[in-house]
């Protein structure tokens, strides 16, 4: 994968290259130390991850962001935890790294760029994990990673996609075993969630797209393990 830095801090950048330079898939192809200086490069290169400072010279992190065109994965840099919330607003950004950060916590970025770039291979070549649910004497052929959550009410599940809710007699139990464990997490004893859709975080809420879904206290740590946080 090709990654860039773009990080204002000397120190900053020199770990950064030294654990970029231990992870044979990855290679560093840019340095900067400003917004400004990558904006050109980004727009006519093809870039796989962008590892990006939040406070730069000239603007935020998450400002520049949204004037990239067809935005890279991109893993947040900082020395602010506070950011980490707003941050995942915008889905562009897979990950986010608190200063100071370790190579175990760097790599398991780097594993959650590897997720979300490889998810329109799997697309492209019709290779989707796929299911069929029998609801109302109706098959209907679900995509698993294109879920958004699963909620249970008494004796029924319903699975909720961007286009679809299909609700039957199931338990939630049940579809712990068919969800594939990197991309999905129990946040609450009536919820599954997709890891890739959460758009924010805000309390004990946790939103997928325009629906609110509550965080149980016992399933928070690991939620935000998934997460990264």
């Amino acid at each position: 994968m090709k990654c860039v830095i773009i990080e204002d801090e000397i120190p900053a950048q020199k770990i950064l290259k030294n654990f970029i330079a231990k992870i044979p898939s990855l290679e560093l192809v840019g340095n900067f130390k400003a917004a400004i200086e990558a904006n050109a490069f980004l727009n006519t290169e093809t870039i796989d991850v962008v590892f990006l400072d939040i406070n730069l010279p000239d603007m935020s992190g998450l400002d520049f962001i949204k004037t990239i065109k067809n935005p890279p994965a991109i893993i947040m840099t900082t020395a602010y935890s506070e950011y980490a919330v707003s941050s995942f607003e915008l889905d562009t950004i897979v990950d986010y790294l608190v200063k100071p950060f370790s190579f175990d916590r760097f790599l398991k970025a780097i594993n959650k760029a590897k997720e979300r770039i490889e998810v329109p291979e799997i697309i492209s070549e019709d290779q989707e994990e796929t299911i069929f649910l029998n609801v109302d004497k109706t098959l209907h052929k679900i995509v698993l990673n294109k879920i958004l959550y699963i909620e249970s009410a008494r004796n029924y599940i319903t699975v909720v996609t961007e286009k679809q809710r299909l609700s039957y007699i199931d338990s939630l139990k049940s579809w712990n075993t068919k969800l594939p464990e990197r991309l999905f997490v129990q946040v609450h004893k009536s919820f599954i969630i997709n890891s890739a859709f959460v758009s924010k975080i805000s309390g004990n809420t946790i939103f997928i797209n325009d629906n609110k879904i509550p965080i149980g206290r016992t399933y928070k740590q690991s939620l935000l393990s998934k997460l990264g946080l």
